[in-house]
Parts: C-alpha cells; sequence; structure tokens
C-alpha cells in the first residue's frame, strides 16, 4: 500500500513539474531578464566599429571588415536583412543573429 502511495505521489509530482505548474514564480522571470539583456546587447550594422561586430555570431575579423567596407561603399544598411548581401553573410549567420541586428 505504501510503494502504491510513492508511486501516485511521483507520478502527481511529475505531471506538475512538466505541466509547469509546480515552477516557482521567478521561473518566468528568467524568460523576461534574457529578453531585456538581449535587448542590450543589439548591434547597429550600420555605426558598429570592428569589434562590435566581430560580437556577432560566427562573424570574424574579416567579416566585421567586409561589413565596414560594405555600408562604406553603398551607404547604411535599410533593413537587419540587408547585412546578407555582404559577402560571406549567408542565411544561417542571419538567422543566428537576427534578434540583435539593428540599424537604428
Amino acid at each position: 500500500m505504501f510503494r502504491k502511495r510513492v508511486g501516485i505521489l511521483v507520478i502527481a509530482c511529475a505531471v506538475l513539474l512538466f505541466s509547469g505548474m509546480g515552477l516557482p514564480a521567478w521561473a518566468d522571470s528568467y524568460e523576461h531578464t534574457d529578453k531585456a539583456q538581449v535587448a542590450a546587447e543589439r548591434v547597429n550594422i550600420n555605426t558598429a566599429s570592428r569589434e562590435e561586430l566581430i560580437k556577432l555570431k560566427g562573424v570574424g575579423p574579416a567579416n566585421a571588415d567586409r561589413i565596414i567596407e560594405y555600408r562604406e561603399k553603398h551607404g547604411p544598411f535599410q533593413r537587419p536583412e540587408d547585412i546578407t548581401k555582404v559577402k560571406g553573410i549567408g542565411e544561417k549567420k542571419w538567422e543566428a543573429n537576427r534578434d540583435v541586428i539593428t540599424v537604428e
């Protein structure tokens, strides 16, 4: 009888945990903090320095130089996704950085 009750208790706890009902109140704030941190770390590709551009995922010194060269030659980027016009910056790098790249 005791084993059966323990088993039911374990199953009930698992259901609560996986359904989110058993999460503490601070767990929801983690997502908001993460989004706020991303907003604070935005990179304006029209004004960013080489060092700032290198902070983007998959962007090294050579790609950073190409981004700067492109904006000097063609003017400011109109939309964040225009970064894909730079040689070496494809859809994968755009997708990896879309939440942090801005042109404003």
